[in-house]
This record gives C-alpha cells, sequence and structure tokens, in this order.
C-alpha cells in the first residue's frame, strides 16, 4: 500500500505536506503586529510638524525697472540704411545700433546746419551793427548836449552883458534927460532976455544950437537904450532857439537810439530762435543714430532689411541688460493675500532645474531656492490675481546663475509650523491656512 502511495506520489507529484506549507497553520499570525504597528505609526506621523503653504506661480523679473528688456525706439521718423548689429549680439552701451536717413523735406539738406550757422552769423553781424550805431548816436546825444549847454551858457554870458548895458544907456538917457531940461529952461529963458534985449542976438543962437545939441543927445541915448533892449530880447530869443533846436537834435537822435534797440531786439529774438533751430538740427542729426542705452543683448527686431519705413516712437527691436539683480514676480489669489507679508520666505522652483519637493518640509526638499518677500501690491492685476515680488534671501544658497528674465518660476509662501493631523483636518473641513504676521524686531523697527 505504501509502496502504490509513493509510487502515484511519484507519477502526479503530489507532496502530503503541501497544506502544511500553503495555510501555515502550525505557525502563529503576525497580522495584528503589522496592524498595530501601522495604526502607532500613523498615529506618530500625525503629530510630525507640517509647513502650511500657499501656492503661487510666476516669472522671472528684474527688481528695478531699467534692468528689464528695454524698447529701442526711433524718436524721428525715417528711413532705415543700416544695421551695424545682428540678432543675438551682445552691445555695449553707447554701440550704434542703426542708422536711419530723414524723410521729411525741412530736413533734407546735407548743408542744412552749415546754412544756420551762416544765417546766425548774419544775425550776430546784424545786431553789432547796431549795438555799434547805438554807441555813436548815445555819443552824439552827449555832444548835442554839450554843444547846447555851450551856447546857451555863451548867450547867457551875452544876457547878462546886455543887461549891464541896459543899466548903463538908462543911466545914460537919464543924464541926457536932465541935459536936455536945463538947456530947454536955458532956452526958454534966452528967448524972454532977447525979447527984453538983455542979450545979443548971438548969445541966443548959441543956446539954441546947445538945446538942439541937448536934445538930439536924449533921442540918441533913448535910441541906444532901445537899441539894447531889443538885442536883449533877440538874445532871450535865440537862447529858447538854440535850445529848440538842440532838443530837435537830441530827441531824433535819441528816437534812432530806440530804433536801433528795437532792431536789436527783434533780431535777438531771430538770434535765439535760429539758435534753437541749429540746436534742434543737430540733435535731430544725431538722433538718425539709435544708440544701445546700456549693456545687453538685442534681440526682438522688428524691422527687416534696409530702406524700410518706421515712424516716429516705433519699436525697431529690444536690448536685455546683462546686469540685473534677478527678482521673481509671483500672482497670489485674492483669497490668499491677507497670508503673505513683507519679509515672508519663500521656496522657488524654477523651470529648467530639476527639483524634489515636499511642500510641507521644506528642509527635505531639493532643488528649491529661498526667496524673501520685498512687495505686496494692493492692486489687482489682468490676470485677476495680485502680484508679489521676491527677491534672493540670504540665509541658503544664491539663485542659479542661468536664470534668465522670463523663466517659469513656482513658489510656496512658507506660513505657520502645525501637525499633520491638524493640516489634515483643515484641509478636510475646507477651513484656511493659519494666520499670522511675523514679528517686527527692533532693527527692522528702525530701518
Amino acid at each position: 500500500m505504501k509502496n502504490v502511495i509513493q509510487t502515484i506520489e511519484r507519477e502526479t507529484g503530489f507532496d502530503p505536506q503541501a497544506p502544511e506549507l500553503i495555510y501555515r497553520a502550525h505557525r502563529d499570525s503576525r497580522v495584528k503586529f503589522w496592524f498595530y504597528s501601522i495604526l502607532i505609526s500613523l498615529a506618530v506621523l500625525m503629530f510630525l510638524p507640517w509647513t502650511q503653504n500657499i501656492n503661487a506661480s510666476g516669472t522671472v523679473t528684474t527688481l528695478f525697472q531699467d534692468q528689464r528688456p528695454q524698447e529701442l525706439n526711433t524718436i524721428i521718423p525715417g528711413r532705415i540704411i543700416k544695421w551695424w548689429v545682428k540678432e543675438g549680439d551682445m552691445v555695449k552701451k553707447g554701440d550704434t545700433i542703426v542708422q536711419l536717413a530723414d524723410v521729411k523735406d525741412d530736413y533734407l539738406d546735407p548743408n542744412l546746419v552749415e546754412r544756420t550757422e551762416e544765417q546766425l552769423k548774419s544775425k550776430q553781424l546784424k545786431i553789432d551793427f547796431y549795438q555799434q550805431k547805438i554807441k555813436a548816436t548815445q555819443s552824439q546825444v552827449i555832444a548835442l548836449e554839450q554843444s547846447r549847454d555851450f551856447k546857451i551858457s555863451a548867450l547867457e554870458n551875452k544876457l547878462e552883458q546886455l543887461k549891464r548895458k541896459v543899466l548903463s544907456d538908462s543911466a545914460e538917457l537919464v543924464a541926457a534927460d536932465i541935459d536936455l531940461g536945463i538947456a530947454t529952461l536955458q532956452f526958454s529963458r534966452a528967448k524972454q532976455m532977447f525979447s527984453d534985449g538983455i542979450i545979443a542976438l548971438t548969445e541966443l543962437e548959441r543956446r539954441t544950437a546947445q538945446f538942439n545939441k541937448m536934445q538930439a543927445l536924449a533921442t540918441e541915448k533913448q535910441q541906444k537904450l532901445l537899441n539894447t533892449r531889443q538885442d536883449l530880447a533877440i538874445t532871450r530869443i535865440d537862447m529858447l532857439g538854440v535850445r529848440q533846436d538842440a532838443d530837435d537834435k537830441i530827441f531824433k537822435a535819441k528816437s534812432e537810439i530806440a530804433g536801433a534797440q528795437s532792431e536789436v531786439a527783434s533780431t535777438g529774438g531771430d538770434l535765439a530762435k535760429n539758435t534753437n533751430q541749429l540746436a534742434n538740427y543737430v540733435i535731430r542729426g544725431s538722433q538718425r543714430w539709435l544708440i544701445a542705452p546700456q549693456d545687453g543683448q538685442l534681440n526682438n527686431a522688428r524691422k527687416q532689411g534696409l530702406n524700410e519705413m518706421v515712424k516716429e516712437g516705433e519699436t525697431i527691436a529690444e536690448i536685455v541688460p546683462t546686469q540685473t539683480d534677478l527678482a521673481v514676480e509671483l500672482f497670489v489669489a485674492p483669497q490668499d493675500l491677507v497670508l503673505v507679508n513683507k519679509g515672508q520666505e519663500v521656496r522657488l522652483i524654477f523651470d529648467g532645474f530639476p527639483a524634489i519637493v515636499f511642500s510641507g518640509w521644506p528642509a527635505a526638499s531639493y532643488g528649491t531656492f529661498l526667496g524673501e518677500v520685498i512687495a505686496v501690491e494692493t492692486n489687482l492685476n489682468v490676470n485677476g490675481k495680485f502680484r508679489i515680488l521676491v527677491v534672493p534671501g540670504k540665509r541658503e544658497k544664491a539663485w542659479p546663475v542661468n536664470v534668465r528674465f522670463g523663466a517659469g518660476v513656482k513658489g510656496f509662501a512658507m506660513l505657520k509650523n502645525v501637525s499633520i493631523w491638524y493640516e489634515l483636518w483643515r484641509q478636510i473641513n475646507g477651513f484656511p491656512p493659519e494666520y499670522y504676521k511675523p514679528v517686527a524686531t527692533e532693527k527692522d523697527k528702525k530701518k
């Protein structure tokens, strides 16, 4: 029987101990051990710390506006005649990018600046001529005033002489009148005495002659006094004439001075206008060459080839600065804005750089970089979110040097540390993260 059983076992491959090996009926079960072990591990895990965070995405930017991509705009309308660089080239500040040719009729003259300078010279010569004329006329006015004063002084002296002569002639006339009175009395007496036969005829004739002589002398002295008085009046009239004539000449000269000054002012206005035009022409001529405003790389050329027309203020290309202070702009949902504060730490993941992230355990993450919030904008952007600016943190390694402007970034704003069970309970109930503000130190307050 035993041989038969052994023969059957060999032919069928049946092992009589197989049920015991399969069901392990003779061994103790360890399911309870593993169940409680896992349960205890989960319980311990629930009390581990978890860092709450909010997620946000954004791009790499710069902290200062002048370090962001700059548009190279034309100041004047024109025609492209030469490209000095090509897209992708690195340029230095002051390098020529594009050369333009003016297309307006007012600026097509190649000798426009020289001709304007000649106009300025002619205006300046005209001003110099009128200024010399003003000086000469002023000297003429001084000479006329001096001549007038000299003539009036001479006439005043003559007038004084005539006044004294009038006094002298008046005295002589009085003496002549006295002599005439005496001669008249003597003549009357002589006529009476002749009638009485007291004197001879010759004596009467002598006294008659004496009377006639005194009468003629009185008449002469009277005419002399009248002539002197007439000369006095004529001298006064001459003084008025000299003064009037000199004043007329002086007024005419001053009128010429005023006219010359008016021409100087008018020509000076034209000179200033031409000077302004010349400066505009010179500056406009320099605007035909578009210059790189700073060191950077030329990108995104909007115009192609030569002889292409550009409008005033049109963008031709962009320059991306080489020297930049990198920052990150993240866009936070409105409901999370109150959870973000200035000075708060943020963990960043840059596109193109591998990272292993445990959002709740930032210290265990790999490939993330530390950032610090320096600004939180209060206006809503077009994407319906609020923008925050983040700069590199100082406590850890620097950001990668190969990060480029505009690269994508994901950020995790670190919030309060809580237990895992509390975070699960919060997530299940839909409660917001813990809201708190970092306490400012005395150093921060002073700053």
